[in-house]
């Protein structure tokens, strides 16, 4: 069974900063770009970042400038930092790869940007 699993996620005041990241096997992590996607309540999920296997990175319009998505391939997990939080990014955050597969989704991380 395929695991993907997100950490770091918390409460944080708007302005803040968070490193998400997510941990999978070496099978998966070296053959495909990574992803990441978010899910705020009541939304669907959408797409944030995602990174090659050649470090080409991609960002979804409402994070450029702010997150950044990085990868390392000895440890095989990739980061998502995440700096200026707002609180309209409050969501649970999904690794998956990239295009995203239904059958790897994991539980989320979740993230608040609240005072």
């Amino acid at each position: 069974q395929v695991q993907l699993v997100e950490s770091g996620g918390g409460l944080v005041q708007p302005g803040g900063s968070l490193r998400l990241s997510c941990a999978t096997s070496r099978t998966i992590f070296s053959i495909n770009a990574m992803g990441w996607y978010r899910q705020a309540p009541g939304k669907q999920r959408e797409f944030v970042a995602a990174i090659t296997q050649i470090e080409h990175t991609y960002y979804g319009d409402s994070v450029k400038g702010r997150f950044t998505i990085s990868r390392d391939n000895a440890k095989n997990t990739v980061y998502l930092q995440m700096n200026s939080l707002k609180p309209e990014d409050t969501a649970v955050y999904y690794c998956n790869i990239n295009p995203p597969r239904d059958t790897f989704w994991g539980q989320g991380t979740q993230v608040t940007v609240s005072s």
